[in-house]
């Protein structure tokens, strides 16, 4: 990692470490009140939204390269298994820093995008013996790219960049049954949407339940050319998430996986906002 990285790295610790400090509440969840562990929780998250910065396939990767090249930023650092274990039990103040990162800013255009992406959880020629996370929702579904045995990461997106609101639901939903629970994270306006979201039943209940105006390709054919433009910049904000390898799912329980998700959001939205350097 270079200077900048580096600087990066002191960005995230200070937007992390700040957020806790103000938020004393979150500590609560340690057996006792009083436990102050030498290795912070600021440091634990630091060291997975490097991963982001990095740009490796995984969690693990990420530590052994922090634990090999900055041992003196990180002098009480647990060994890989124990930083983990507390990193997964930090999923409620993943949530918290996260939902800082999604508020909608008061004087922003209320112009919004939905679309889902797919999270695969194995490759398809293993397709007749997956049983990875079935237990906790993981189904087969089809995408505009084919078949695929895992999830779908529905979201709204703001017409400028930022992730305002995401879900993580089995592989075979329909994209129509959480866009009501997606866009009630803003108040009213506008979304643009592909022909997953077409038909009047999902149109009249974004409009009666959250005051929104829901468009799509075919019913909005005059405006084809700027709808296709938006789509996208849709697209380009799954390919930004591709390349920090949201999609490469080394989870092996959905809790641990939502987690690692909502890291590589938040250190997304972190981008965006320009609190971490590009």
């Amino acid at each position: 990692m270079s200077a900048s990285g580096e600087h990066q790295m002191a960005e995230i610790y200070c937007f992390v470490d700040d957020f806790l400090k103000t938020h004393p509440g979150l500590a609560h969840w340690r057996r006792s009140p009083h436990a102050q562990p030498q290795f912070s929780d600021a440091e634990v998250l630091t060291i997975a939204l490097v991963q982001g910065v990095l740009e490796v396939a995984t969690l693990k990767q990420t530590y052994r390269l922090v634990a090999q090249n900055w041992r003196t930023a990180f002098p009480a650092r647990p060994v890989y298994h124990q930083w983990m274990t507390r990193l997964h039990l930090l999923l409620p103040q993943v949530g918290e820093l996260l939902a800082t990162t999604c508020g909608h800013w008061p004087h922003a255009a209320r112009l919004y995008l939905l679309d889902s992406k797919r999270i695969p959880l194995c490759q398809p020629i293993c397709h007749g013996r997956v049983r990875l996370l079935r237990d906790e929702g993981a189904y087969f579904g089809k995408s505009s790219k084919g078949w695929f045995c895992g999830f779908k990461l529905p979201l709204l997106r703001h017409g400028a960049g930022r992730v305002l609101n995401v879900i993580l639901t089995p592989g075979n939903w329909d994209d129509r049954a959480p866009a009501l629970a997606l866009v009630h994270a803003v108040d009213g306006g506008v979304t643009l949407g592909d022909l997953g979201y077409r038909g009047p039943g999902c149109a009249a209940d974004l409009a009666a339940e959250a005051d929104m105006l829901l468009l799509t390709r075919d019913q909005a054919p005059a405006h084809r050319f700027v709808l296709r433009q938006v789509r996208q910049l849709v697209e380009t904000t799954f390919s930004q998430w591709w390349w920090k390898f949201v999609d490469r799912v080394f989870s092996r329980s959905w809790h641990d996986l939502w987690n690692t998700i909502q890291l590589k959001v938040l250190y997304y939205n972190l981008r965006h906002a320009g609190l971490v350097s590009v």
